[in-house]
C-alpha cells in the first residue's frame, strides 16, 4: 500500500515527507510502547501511536519505519517532526482513534506483519 492511499484512508494531514507518499509499506504495528515495537519485524512497517515525543522516530528510524502515522488527534511537537524529516520519515496525524486507524489499514490490505519470538 502506497503512503498516499493511508493518508488518504485515515483523513490524515501530511506533517512532513510529502515527497515520499508514493513509498510502498507491507505491514502496520500499532502500538504506544515503543519497547513493544522493538519486537516487531519491520518488513518497510507503518508506525501508528498516540505517543508524541523524540523516542518514537528514534525508534521507527531503528526499525526502519517509513513512515509514523500519530493517532487521537495528537500533533507532534515541531522538534519530532524535524528529527522525521532528518530521518526521511513519513509524519501522518489522523483524528482517528488507534483502534479504527490500524481497523481500516487492515481491512484495506495492508498486513499487520509478524513478531519476533525472544
Amino acid at each position: 500500500m502506497k503512503i498516499s492511499e493511508i493518508a488518504k484512508l485515515l483523513n490524515a494531514e501530511v506533517l512532513c515527507g510529502e515527497e515520499e507518499l508514493d513509498r510502498e509499506v507491507k505491514s502496520a504495528c500499532g502500538c504506544d510502547m515503543m519497547s513493544d515495537v522493538l519486537a516487531f519485524v519491520k518488513e518497510q512497517a507503518v508506525l501508528i501511536t498516540g505517543l508524541c515525543n523524540p523516542q518514537v522516530v528514534r525508534t521507527a528510524q531503528m526499525m526502519d519505519m517509513g513512515c509514523i502515522v500519530f493517532v487521537r488527534g495528537k500533533m507532534p511537537p515541531p522538534e519530532v517532526v524535524s528529527l522525521a524529516e532528518k530521518a526521511d520519515i513519513v509524519v501522518l496525524a489522523s483524528k482517528e482513534r488507534m483502534y479504527v486507524a490500524c481497523g481500516v489499514l487492515y481491512q484495506n490490505g495492508l498486513s499487520g506483519g509478524s513478531v519476533l519470538h525472544g
